[in-house]
């Protein structure tokens, strides 16, 4: 039952924007990994979801037909969706470097059209089949490494060692219809 309840939670994750994990609470248990072992400090943690709201917010106000996600982990931001032109790709950029405590970017907008609700329900599937398998292969802590899906792109973020990193890219890498993943971690000895 517990195992179920965990993935419930999992797949609903991509479906609550910010830290879905302090959501959750600190004190949860999910596959024997406390929910709550984040390895950033608590206030970077609240200062990566204040970015990820002001960096969607002023681009939302300036490009109001844009699909964009900003997700922050450690101050590292990463810029996934679709922009019009590579001007526009451009100034999303200029406008994330402006806000507050946003220390990297990482530009991953693709120059389209605004992918389909579908597409993007799909993305979240492959998301959560990720963090499911994270889950059943016991081989790192998943709260380590943050999962961002789009146009089946994989992007992992975390603060990891490498052979968390190679583990979970290993994973991911095998999830079916993931078609490539990008490492976005930062390594700890």
């Amino acid at each position: 039952m517990r195992y179920v309840l965990t993935l419930v939670i999992l797949a609903l994750l991509p479906l609550v924007h910010g830290c879905a994990l302090v959501a959750v609470g600190g004190a949860a248990a999910a596959g024997g990994y406390l929910v709550g072992e984040d390895r950033r400090p608590v206030n970077i943690m609240t200062e990566d979801q204040a970015v990820e709201l002001r960096v969607a917010n002023r681009i939302e106000e300036k490009y109001r037909e844009v699909h964009i996600n900003a997700t922050a982990y450690n101050k590292l931001l990463l810029l996934t969706g679709e922009a019009p032109t590579e001007a526009a790709k451009s100034d999303m950029e200029t406008i994330a470097r402006g806000v507050p405590n946003v220390r990297s970017i990482v530009n991953e907008l693709q120059v389209g059209n605004i992918t389909s609700f579908s597409a993007r329900a799909n993305d979240s599937y492959i998301t959560s089949k990720v963090k499911a398998r994270f889950l059943d292969a016991r081989q790192f802590n998943p709260i380590h490494v943050k999962v961002v899906t789009e146009a089946g792109t994989v992007y992992l973020m975390g603060i990891v060692t490498r052979k968390e990193a190679d583990d979970a890219t290993e994973i991911a890498r095998t999830t079916s219809g993931v078609q490539k993943v990008v490492r976005v971690f930062e390594y700890q000895n």
